[in-house]
């Protein structure tokens, strides 16, 4: 009597993409801004900043960012300049020793280009704060690495978060815009290789 053998084949579900950490690479990062001052622009950048990018590459809705600045890092290329950036007037960074981000939410706008909503922390002040994100993939480096990057470009303005300081002209109007625009570049490298040249 011949039994037929049922053969079961196994479906093989594929494990999902864990969610990787990338860490900001500042060496090869920048975080400027620029503000009117009369009739041009002054321009600066902060020196010092770190933070973490949580990216999940099959769901990208689902990832979040860590970011913090340290205030006192700014640099505007004028020693009397940074120190009055860093007084009460402007960062009052004696007080406010970081400039935070911390996202809460993140929607799809294209294939690379995300909204990244959260929260944004200021001279004390905390407002939500909706980053227009570019996605620019993700590469191998030449030393084995993984990295990943980013960009982003807004205006704030700077009256929202206590900053008032200002001085008339003789002319009519005031020396120093109310809108600073702030731009944003990361390359982030994978927490797993994060010891990488």
């Amino acid at each position: 009597m011949n039994r037929d053998t049922n053969t079961q084949t196994a479906t093989h579900v594929a494990d999902p993409v864990p969610v990787e950490t990338f860490l900001i690479d500042p060496d090869h990062s920048e975080v400027g801004f620029s503000v009117r001052h009369m009739l041009s622009r002054t321009r600066g950048r902060f020196g010092s900043f770190h933070g973490t990018v949580k990216l999940d590459r099959e769901h990208p809705e689902t990832s979040s960012v860590e970011f913090v600045v340290d205030a006192a890092s700014i640099d505007t290329r004028q020693k009397e300049r940074d120190a009055h950036v860093r007084s009460g007037d402007f960062l009052d960074a004696a007080n406010h020793p970081e400039i935070v981000f911390h996202s809460t939410r993140i929607q799809r706008v294209s294939d690379d280009r995300f909204d990244v909503t959260g929260q944004f922390t200021l001279r004390g002040l905390t407002r939500e704060l909706t980053l227009p994100v570019t996605f620019h993939g993700v590469a191998r480096d030449p030393w084995g690495g993984e990295r990943a990057g980013f960009s982003t470009e807004i205006e704030l303005n700077r009256k929202e978060f206590g900053m008032v300081w200002n001085a008339a002209l003789d002319t009519g109007g005031f020396v120093l815009g109310d809108q600073v625009r702030l731009s944003i570049d990361l390359e982030t490298v994978r927490l797993a290789q994060a010891g990488a040249a």
